[in-house]
């Protein structure tokens, strides 16, 4: 690729100059496009119609419990449920009903995971100034809770994802909460990632109202203190309603999102396929390429219509690239990597030649992936790290989840009478600027008549 080229000095994301109509509708973003002003197209979550739903709904289940659950499970998931919780037998026996490909993909899969998430960098040593020492304890939460989505499909992986890190970290009780299927019933290969994953509780209730009864607790299911994994918009406005009242990672883990960077390194079918990969999760997700070859954006844009066509989940792909399907034209690397941070994706994808020059341009990113051979569904399954990310820009300041997210950081600060006498005169001269006389005495009754001089 050589030398990257510095952005065209007339540079206007907003200035988006749009041509021929597709299934990715076209952004033309170079130097001179036309276009009118404006911010880059995103999926809109601000609907007060689902968010006060939704509240209703968290309401309902910390009022009355396991019978608003009962009621929202026929209403949504259209089924009876007598049973919230899926007896532990039936976990432990699940791994038995599966094929033996699934099971061993499921086992050597929970295994990398195990084994990414154990490999953290080593603990700071005693830090110590000034004669006053401060160690660092992680304690873990008490208990966690997992959302697993379904409905349109099962995700064995995301309970793998999102228990294995709990466990590791040293959560006591991990509890999954996953929709129950046309049956009533949790799939096998669900609960066999739950009993792989060493999970404690499987209960069958989704969407907002198991993100209720996991934040305030119900006769069944206790509640617990902190709530990770990914789900739709509703899923994620409850998160929303009941921050606070327990724990969760600051990313905003919705709806499915890939940024593809490509050039014509890369063959078309990869770059295609990639996008349709996060679409076919369903509505409000992003799919986005940018290129800076024409080429590459018509070649990409056909491929992407065949795939979409012979897909089973057409129309669950159609809905995504209907509302969040881009392909993007612009000048060049530089400019491509600066559309991708404004866009701060859950995925990206550098699918072109060399593409760990442009690792240094990373900004805004839940996971990056490299060159041709690392599509984002290594990272989905199998990689390691955990495939909950940020979405919907939260990139900017949130990370993937990880072992962290389930520990607490307490200080453990100790000090002598050599230590204290140290900076009792700076402790008390803030504390007075501050007005707060009592905490100036707390240091100066520690130290001796001479540090008492007023």
């Amino acid at each position: 690729m050589g030398a990257l080229a510095r952005p065209s000095p007339g540079f206007d994301l907003a200035g988006a100059g749009r041509y021929a109509a597709g299934m990715l509708r076209r952004l033309d973003l170079r130097a001179g496009a036309p276009g009118r002003a404006g911010a880059l197209p995103r999926p809109d979550l601000s609907d007060r119609g689902p968010a006060d739903e939704v509240r209703a709904i968290v309401e309902d289940v910390r009022a009355h419990g396991d019978a608003a659950l009962r009621r929202y499970t026929a209403r949504f998931d259209k089924v009876e449920i007598a049973e919230i919780k899926v007896p532990a037998a039936e976990i432990a026996s699940a791994a038995g009903r599966l094929e033996p490909a699934l099971l061993e993909a499921l086992s050597e899969a929970a295994r990398s995971i195990e084994a990414f998430h154990r490999h953290r960098a080593a603990h700071l040593a005693r830090y110590e100034r000034n004669e006053i020492t401060v160690d660092l304890l992680e304690l873990p939460v008490a208990r966690a809770g997992v959302y697993v989505p379904g409905g349109l499909a099962s995700y064995p992986s995301s309970v793998l994802m999102n228990a294995i890190p709990a466990r590791v970290a040293g959560v006591e009780g991990i509890a999954v909460c996953v929709p129950p299927g046309p049956d009533g019933a949790v799939p096998d290969k669900v609960l066999a990632a739950a009993s792989l994953a060493g999970v404690d509780e499987v209960y069958r209730v989704g969407g907002a109202q198991a993100i209720a009864a996991l934040a305030y607790g119900t006769e069944t299911i206790p509640s617990v203190d902190v709530i990770v994994g990914p789900g739709n918009r509703w899923v994620s406005l409850a998160k929303l309603e009941v921050r606070g009242a327990v724990g969760m990672p600051s990313a905003f883990a919705g709806p499915s999102e890939v940024v593809v960077i490509a050039d014509e390194s890369v063959p078309t079918e990869y770059v295609a396929i990639d996008l349709v990969v996060q679409a076919e999760h369903g509505p409000d997700g992003l799919a986005w390429l940018i290129t800076w070859s024409e080429a590459v954006l018509e070649a990409v844009t056909g491929a992407v219509e065949r795939f979409v066509a012979a897909s089973p989940r057409r129309v669950e792909i159609e809905s995504t690239l209907a509302a969040g399907g881009y392909a993007v034209l612009v000048d060049g690397p530089e400019q491509a990597m600066a559309v991708s941070n404004l866009i701060a994706p859950e995925h990206l994808e550098l699918c072109c030649e060399n593409p760990t020059d442009l690792v240094p341009l990373v900004r805004n990113a839940g996971a990056v992936f490299l060159g041709p051979y690392t599509p984002a569904s290594l990272g989905d399954y199998i990689a390691g790290p955990s495939h909950t990310l940020p979405t919907f820009g939260s990139a900017r300041y949130a990370s993937a989840l990880g072992v962290e997210d389930f520990l607490r950081r307490v200080h453990v600060i100790s000090a002598g009478r050599p230590g204290v006498e140290a900076v009792a005169r700076h402790v008390a001269a803030i504390a007075r600027a501050e007005g707060l006389f009592a905490h100036a005495e707390s240091v100066l009754v520690r130290t001796g008549p001479g540090t008492k001089a007023r």
